[in-house]
């Protein structure tokens, strides 16, 4: 089977640490791998062919990275302009395969979810590849054990005579969603119930052809898509004008809750979905006050709380089953009864334009990561990281200058005409409009303070003349 790997989501719910630019898929949130390596990693057995992952076009230089971390090779790259849903993503994955000749089985998984028993993963994958080779499209359900309000939930019936389940497979009967604690409560004690995974087994022509019978709209519009769409080296970018057009919904909506044939298999594996603050508190190991502290953190008189700090002291007085986040540039509290609302909150922040939901104050580029470290109206400081070996891409800048001091390594700088090198303590001036580049050609990670001064600073006042990232033309995309 092939797992198709669904990175494209934003975790608003993990504001925040979790931004629109670096969302929590990429975080290493519950080990020191990320959540999307460790969805890759536990996949690395006999009968699971490499994977293929569908992720955001703003992502792909961090997904690249991470795969070459943990030495992961995808058989092929999805490339989205932005997200439609899981119901667009994976019929472009099996419409791709598809058009390879390859009519497999795919297994769909998103990329930030917390599987701590292997073994019982693997038991269940089995029991699924059988159901999903006599056709039926196969949902894996967490057995719903305690009343969660965050997750939507699977009603099972016992097969009916001449039904074609295999034993251990339940056939779907209702979808419902996300309940309150009342209702979630007397589900778990029907015991018919089962959390929905949000993952999914089933053959490719399948899935298509269930998607066409539902809902042809998405189906045509991302058959057109893939034809529009450029490829090269395994790597697709999905054609943006006619992907717009694309229905957002999800396979739930779209496909497992209209077909008749869709199943459940029961999956007992140490699942989280790790889609709240509460619920990463659920999967760390706590203190004797029940508490999971991450970074700088002291506590008095507190309990089953998650406090993080990345940048300062935290400390937390006579505080009960709250959450804190701080980071650089927010501070997030909330009691954990509430946290389902900070999707809520960041969509307040998106509509006063607050940059906070975007990115951290630290950004990560292909060639390495530059943090804010003061701004002013008429001047800027940043912190520049240059991997050994990287580049930054030729370029101009309209209407700032710069200087440049290196605090670690070697600086190859090109400035208009000369090329020259900078050592530690070393600095240089970049007046504006002149063509320059900085380079690190060392062995170890090139560290400048700049200064930017002039009457506009922004990111889009950056002319690439040549990038070796492939950051301008789609054919240039595609090449790296």
């Amino acid at each position: 089977m092939i797992p198709v790997i669904l990175s494209g989501g934003s975790g608003s719910r993990l504001w925040p640490l979790s931004r629109k630019l670096y969302p929590k898929q990429f975080l290493p949130l519950t080990s020191d791998k990320s959540l999307f390596q460790q969805t890759l990693q536990r996949l690395s057995f006999d009968g699971m062919q490499k994977p293929l992952v569908v992720c955001n076009l703003e992502h792909r230089f961090i997904v690249n990275e991470q795969l070459a971390q943990i030495g992961v090779t995808p058989q092929s790259m999805l490339l989205e302009p932005f997200g439609r849903n899981t119901a667009p993503a994976v019929a472009m994955a099996a419409l791709h395969l598809l058009g390879e000749g390859r009519d497999e089985l795919m297994l769909v998984l998103p990329a930030d979810h917390v599987i701590t028993d292997e073994l019982n993963l693997r038991r269940s994958l089995e029991l699924a590849r059988i159901a999903a080779e006599e056709g039926e499209m196969v949902l894996f359900g967490i057995p719903a054990q305690t009343p969660e309000t965050g997750f939507g939930y699977i009603k099972v019936g016992r097969s009916e005579e001449g039904d074609s389940l295999i034993p251990g497979a339940h056939r779907v009967m209702q979808f419902v969603e996300k309940p309150d604690h009342a209702r979630a409560a007397e589900f778990v004690r029907s015991g018919c119930y089962f959390w929905n995974s949000g993952m999914f087994l089933f053959r490719a022509s399948r899935y298509l052809d269930e998607l066409r019978s539902h809902e042809p709209d998405i189906y045509d519009t991302c058959v057109l898509a893939l034809e529009r769409s450029k490829a090269a080296a395994g790597v697709v970018v999905i054609d943006a004008g006619t992907f717009e057009c694309c229905p957002d919904n999800s396979i739930d909506y779209a496909v497992m809750e209209k077909t008749s044939r869709a199943c459940v298999v029961p999956l007992s594996a140490g699942w989280n979905d790790v889609g709240s603050w509460s619920s990463l508190w659920d999967v760390h190991e706590k203190d004797s006050d029940g508490n999971v502290l991450k970074g700088d953190v002291v506590t008095h008189s507190s309990h089953n709380s998650f406090v993080h700090g990345t940048s300062k002291l935290v400390t937390l007085i006579g505080m009960d089953d709250v959450v804190v986040v701080e980071t650089k540039d927010a501070v997030m509290i909330a009691h954990k009864d509430s946290v389902q609302d900070v999707k809520k909150l960041v969509g307040v922040l998106d509509s006063l334009g607050r940059p906070e939901t975007q990115s951290h104050c630290a950004v990560y580029r292909p060639w390495g990561s530059y943090d804010s470290v003061d701004n002013g109206t008429r001047h800027q400081v940043k912190h520049i990281t240059v991997k050994p070996g990287a580049q930054l891409s030729l370029q101009m800048h309209h209407h700032r200058a710069e200087h440049w001091i290196v605090v670690s390594g070697t600086a190859q700088v090109t400035c208009d005409d000369k090329v020259f090198l900078l050592t530690e303590n070393q600095s240089t001036y970049i007046p504006i409009a002149s063509v320059h580049r900085l380079m690190n050609p060392g062995k170890i990670p090139l560290e400048i303070i700049e200064v930017q001064s002039g009457s506009y600073l922004g990111e889009d006042d950056i002319e690439r003349l040549e990038d070796v990232y492939g950051r301008t033309p789609v054919v240039a995309v595609l090449s790296n």
